[in-house]
């Protein structure tokens, strides 16, 4: 199983940008896919997660200006970002419990997003 990641590099803060991530290999079914961020010097954290059922779980610090969006059939989660923030900047992970034989934790390779201020 892998998850590869599409989209992050630099936008200026105010803008927009959009993250994708396809799942691939052996998957008897998803049970959520989202993504975590990491920034320098800071533990990683919850950006959003998505259930396969449609349930979204978003932190606060992103409400209302990123939004998670999941296409089971293509194995693929999204993440619209608008508003960009400086404090936004940092490296994004995508994560999903997959269900291969069981349910496991994968993690994504990572994608650099830097928001100029």
């Amino acid at each position: 199983v892998q998850l590869q990641a599409s989209g992050g590099g630099l936008v200026q803060a105010g803008g927009s940008m959009s993250l994708s991530c396809t799942a691939s290999g052996s998957i008897f079914s998803i049970n959520n896919m989202g993504w975590f961020r990491q920034a320098p010097g800071k533990e990683r954290e919850l950006v959003a997660t998505i259930t396969s059922g449609g349930t979204t779980d978003t932190a606060d610090s992103v409400k209302g200006r990123f939004t998670i969006s999941l296409d089971s059939a293509k194995k693929t989660v999204d993440l619209q970002m608008s508003g960009l923030k400086h404090e936004d900047t940092a490296v994004y992970y995508c994560n999903a419990v997959l269900k291969v034989y069981y349910n496991r934790n994968y993690w994504g390779q990572g994608t650099l997003v830097t928001v100029s201020s």
